[in-house]
């Protein structure tokens, strides 16, 4: 095994503890917190699935981008919720339920979502895009639902047990998550850099702004939600995103730079909001 091989292991299996430590606290009333406040559930796919994407058009209508930029900013706008978000939205002070829920049920509905969305706009733009539902649901059923479910189903068996493992596996992933990112990362650099200054890096910026803006606004009159809406909105799914950029334009790395240049920007522009958050919910208390 190499090493990028190893870093690549090494970020997958953080991201399945993860969401296995999520399923050894999570209850049925978590999971269908969203489905069953259909009002929510209007607002969470209009912001996501629709706003998103409509205004990344527009924007690449609009400005001269890269193809490889616009692919992926693209690609981006028609990912679901990433599978690590709800302890982001968690520390935002955001309601845990809907956090959870929501990554939950975007996954699900992406299966469908996802190519759909990338059919439209490949009628759109002319050109014959293509990501069949296996494949989401492939990346869907192994990265999230799969440990999810492994989770529950120990906390339904041996609760004693989970309530002994929850943390030290979320401990374990906190550390590992962060190295194989940054690992990532740096085998990635110049790559990254090389997107830097040619109007990539605005583009993300007004992806991501855009996306907690939409988010807060539609998250409802509750700040719990609107901090959920928001951040799921600007954060997407970088594993799908990649996924439909290989299927239409194998071998184009600038894509994959680009996603990664989103996952960190991400990052940065997501501390301010979150901040926020906190600070709004310990004024209230």
């Amino acid at each position: 095994m190499n090493l990028q091989t190893f870093i690549l292991v090494a970020l997958q299996v953080s991201i399945v503890v993860t969401i296995f430590g999520f399923g050894l606290k999570a209850t049925k009333e978590d999971l269908l917190y969203v489905v069953s406040r259909p009002g929510r559930l209007i607002r969470c796919l209009l912001a996501m699935f629709v706003i998103m994407p409509v205004l990344v058009v527009a924007l690449a209508k609009e400005f001269d981008f890269l193809p490889a930029v616009e692919i992926a900013i693209v690609s981006l706008a028609l990912s679901p919720v990433p599978p690590l978000l709800p302890k982001k939205e968690g520390k935002a002070a955001g309601r845990a339920s809907f956090a959870l829920s929501l990554m939950v049920t975007m996954a699900l509905l992406s299966v469908v979502i996802v190519p759909v969305g990338v059919h439209l706009l490949g009628l759109f733009y002319g050109k014959p895009f293509r990501m069949g539902p296996g494949a989401v649901a492939k990346l869907i059923l192994t990265m999230a639902m799969l440990p999810l479910v492994v989770g529950m189903i120990v906390r339904t068996l041996a609760p004693v047990v989970a309530e002994k493992i929850a943390s030290p596996a979320l401990l374990a992933a906190e550390i590992l998550l962060p190295l194989a990112g940054l690992a990532i990362v740096g085998a990635s650099a110049n790559a990254i850099l090389a997107l830097v200054g040619n109007g990539t890096l605005i583009a993300i910026i007004v992806f991501i702004l855009a996306g907690l803006m939409v988010g807060h606004l539609l998250g409802g009159p509750d700040p719990e939600d609107r901090a959920v809406l928001a951040l799921s909105t600007a954060s997407r799914h970088p594993g799908i995103a990649m996924a439909v950029a290989a299927a239409n334009y194998p071998g184009n790395q600038a894509i994959g730079s680009a996603i990664l240049l989103y996952f960190l920007v991400n990052i940065v522009l997501s501390i301010p909001y979150v901040r926020w958050q906190m600070r709004r919910a310990a004024a209230a208390r």
